[in-house]
């Protein structure tokens, strides 16, 4: 094993997933480090949902190899499954439990052994001190984003998969989901994140695949992607704002032909 997959949280190796004749994945192949925010773009259609669907062993894929944390999702799923955390865009919860209900409810199902302190503590840690008692359903939509990754991660997994964590979310909620992120990212967790959000992938990915029709088009870090792809024409045709951009860059890889 190289250096670089002995410190991988989760290693995609020659992924092909198909529905019937249609192949959605075509050979995908990419590493997520511990201690780095991974970002997965792509159309909708491109195949970013089959992947994520694969890595977190909700279908089974043709052929290739999935590790979380070294372990192979075929084959040792258990194990797998208990070192990564999954919080998906849209995340309910039983609206008429309260938020330390909802918080003992996920921690004992995982195993984790939490006291009304501990809970007191992890709740004011994501500027939630006051919202202990109240239900699930009465948090804004930035608050109960917090509550979803708080429920994603209470058993500090290896992996954290983000499935467009912040749509919808105003800008003060987004920016605080991405310190969190970021704040995961500084502990040693390894994050996978999809989004539509160009500005988001450039502020908070370490680097970033690009996924069109099912296969990787790119993957660097956001900066290195603007810069080797910038004097494409089809990069400066899609620029609107003079300076180059990830979102230029996406456009002119993926095209500006809307999906559906």
């Amino acid at each position: 094993m190289d250096n670089q997959n002995s410190m991988a949280v989760l290693q995609v190796e020659g992924l092909n997933v198909y529905y019937g004749a249609v192949q959605a994945v075509r050979n995908v192949s990419f590493t997520v480090q511990a201690g780095e925010i991974f970002g997965l773009l792509g159309p909708n259609g491109a195949g970013k949902t089959s992947t994520l669907s694969a890595v977190e062993g909700l279908l089974r894929p043709q052929s290739g190899i999935i590790k979380v944390a070294g372990y192979s999702i075929r084959e040792q799923s258990k194990e797998a499954r208990a070192s990564m955390g999954v919080q998906l865009q849209a995340t309910s919860f039983q609206p008429e439990l309260t938020i330390s209900e909802i918080i003992q409810l996920y921690a004992g199902i995982y195993g984790v052994s939490l006291t009304k302190d501990r809970i007191a503590d992890i709740l004011a840690d994501i500027k939630l001190q006051d919202a202990g008692s109240k239900r699930y359903g009465q948090l804004s939509g930035g608050q109960q984003q917090r509550v979803s990754l708080l429920i994603a991660t209470v058993h500090n997994p290896r992996l954290v998969l983000l499935d467009e964590p912040t749509t919808g979310l105003d800008p003060q909620s987004r920016r605080q989901l991405w310190e969190r992120m970021e704040a995961m990212r500084e502990k040693g967790h390894g994050l996978l994140l999809t989004t539509h959000s160009m500005e988001e992938a450039e502020a908070i990915c370490d680097r970033i695949a690009i996924i069109d029709h099912g296969q990787i088009i790119a993957i660097d870090s956001p900066q290195v992607l603007i810069d080797l792809n910038r004097d494409k024409p089809e990069v400066i045709s899609a620029s609107r704002k003079g300076k180059i951009t990830l979102e230029d860059v996406f456009i002119g890889l993926t095209g500006s032909a809307v999906r559906t």
